[in-house]
């Protein structure tokens, strides 16, 4: 593929159809965001692809927000990398981080699959609606791979059934998600199971050089070309962070204000480093006591 056809399909998610069937697809290729999100998390390579199929797996499950929020996938566990997270707006903002463990860098095994990176843990994945409820879904890291794992996910809970096939090499990260939509167009449960079974056996022949670099009309063609597949406008994907002045002044009312007013005696001011961007935020005295005096009495 020419340089001119891989920047064509960088940082972008689309949405397909399956015509005749309820059944939708959604695939995506991350390049410029996922570069900017290497930058800000030093880190060994098998970290660093673990980050690109997060963040392409958050960029897929977005297609499921319906509203303004913010979609979390969060993997935490005892192994070398104690936390990794991405997370994904409605309107496809992203950005991820790989938390290093306490007082040290990353120290890897010889063994870099998902279990050897996280060990034992759970996957969450949270969505934070503007308005309305938090909801929040748990699930063991106990299958071999990030994409399993989200599988069993979906499995586990009464959602709609969904598979996703994951990939990223430190360069470009992509996948391809397959979900099932209610019945709308296919009543027959045998016929709705046929095809359902026929799509998902295509798309598992998905390999990962093709999921990154090949252009998606191309992809979904070499998948499914005996099917009637409907291939809708590209959307972009960058990378952007949530942080801000007032977001880091917020977080610092919530500490204890005789254990703050300390620090400051004894510093002068307050810094707040935001892990996913290194944007720094530095506070003098005078900026928090104002913002503290803004704010309602606490109640005990």
């Amino acid at each position: 593929m020419s340089d001119d056809q891989t920047a064509a399909t960088a940082d972008i998610m689309q949405r397909f159809l399956f015509e005749g069937s309820d059944i939708r697809g959604e695939q995506v290729t991350l390049a410029a965001a996922y570069r900017e999100v290497l930058e800000n998390n030093p880190a060994p390579a098998p970290v660093q692809q673990l980050l690109g199929e997060m963040l392409a797996a958050v960029a897929l499950l977005s297609s499921t927000l319906k509203f303004d929020g913010i979609i979390t996938l969060q993997a935490q566990g005892d192994g070398p990398v104690p936390l990794i997270m991405a997370e994904c707006s409605r309107h496809k903002a992203l950005r991820a981080i790989a938390r290093q463990p306490v007082g040290g860098e990353f120290v890897l095994g010889a063994d870099t699959s998902l279990a050897g990176l996280l060990g034992k843990g759970v996957l969450a994945i949270t969505i934070d609606p503007e308005k309305g409820e938090r909801y929040q879904g748990i699930v063991p890291l106990d299958k071999p791979t990030l994409a399993e794992c989200l599988d069993a996910y979906f499995a586990q809970s009464e959602q709609l059934a969904t598979r996703l096939w994951l990939a990223a090499d430190g360069k470009r990260a992509g996948g391809l998600l397959v979900q099932a939509l209610p019945k709308q167009l296919v009543a027959d449960e045998q016929a709705n199971a046929e095809q359902w079974d026929t799509v998902v056996a295509l798309a598992h022949t998905a390999k990962p050089d093709e999921l990154l670099y090949l252009d998606h009309s191309q992809m979904l063609y070499r998948l499914f070309n005996e099917l009637a597949v409907r291939l809708f406008d590209p959307q972009p994907l960058q990378f952007a962070c949530t942080c801000s002045e007032q977001r880091s002044l917020n977080a610092l009312a919530q500490l204890n204000r005789d254990e703050l007013y300390e620090i400051l005696t004894e510093q002068g001011h307050i810094t707040i480093d935001c892990q996913f961007c290194n944007q720094q935020y530095r506070f003098d005295e005078p900026q928090i006591r104002a913002h503290l005096e803004d704010l309602p009495p606490t109640v005990h």
